[in-house]
């Protein structure tokens, strides 16, 4: 049963939350280098933990609640590393000189609309098959 639709959108989190952080940059900064994940420790290892929590939530198939609760701790996870983004345009050294806010800085988001995404198809299979089970 991988080949489910909420299977799809946990393999594009997959994707997204582990190759896109290399080729995508954060934020420039002052000196106007490009500043990448891998030059960010807290936020490597949140987006490394978020993808290997859609691909254990890919493998959950057999339950559907225990992965409807991965995809919500990998939401949270998500909205911590949000935050984090937030925090850290907010108080970029030398904010008085013009920065540039990257692409790179909106893949938790595009997450989080796929995990939503996900958890609305686990909850139609989980309806699903509770309507079948009270036919029986």
């Amino acid at each position: 049963m991988i080949q489910r639709r909420q299977s799809v959108y946990l393999l594009i989190v997959v994707l997204m939350t582990a190759l896109l952080p290399i080729w995508l940059y954060l934020w420039t900064n002052p000196e106007g280098n490009q500043v990448f994940a891998q030059s960010e420790m807290v936020a490597m290892i949140l987006f490394y933990a978020s993808a290997a929590l859609a691909l254990i939530a890919i493998f959950l198939f057999k339950n559907r609640q225990n992965q409807f609760v991965v995809n919500r701790l990998n939401m949270i996870l998500n909205l911590f590393l949000l935050g984090f983004f937030v925090y850290r345009s907010l108080n970029l050294s030398g904010e008085t000189l013009v920065s540039e806010k990257g692409i790179g800085m909106l893949i938790p988001v595009f997450s989080i609309v796929f995990l939503v995404l996900a958890n609305r198809a686990i909850k139609k299979d989980e309806d699903l098959v509770k309507s079948v089970d009270r036919l029986r």
